[in-house]
């Protein structure tokens, strides 16, 4: 059971390295970081489209991950 644990928990972490690679950035580097949070607030919603669900499917595999590895840990 533990092996097919790795291999799921291998193939949670390259769906979350992907979804993260995927997403478009929010800001523009150091600048983007100090003037661009009221406008992220305030301002431009995420779309509801591609990086909405890219936003998803990197959580949901985030979550993944650490339950899969929390029961590999209890395991061994």
């Amino acid at each position: 059971m533990s092996i097919a644990l790795k291999i799921v928990l291998a193939i949670v972490s390259i769906v979350l390295i992907i979804s993260i690679l995927l997403q478009s950035s929010n800001s523009a580097g150091l600048s983007g970081s100090i003037g661009g949070g009221a406008e992220q607030l305030f301002g431009k919603k995420r779309s509801q489209g591609y990086d909405a669900i890219l936003s998803k499917i990197a959580t949901v595999a985030a979550v993944l991950f650490i339950v899969i590895s929390l029961v590999l840990v209890a395991l061994e």
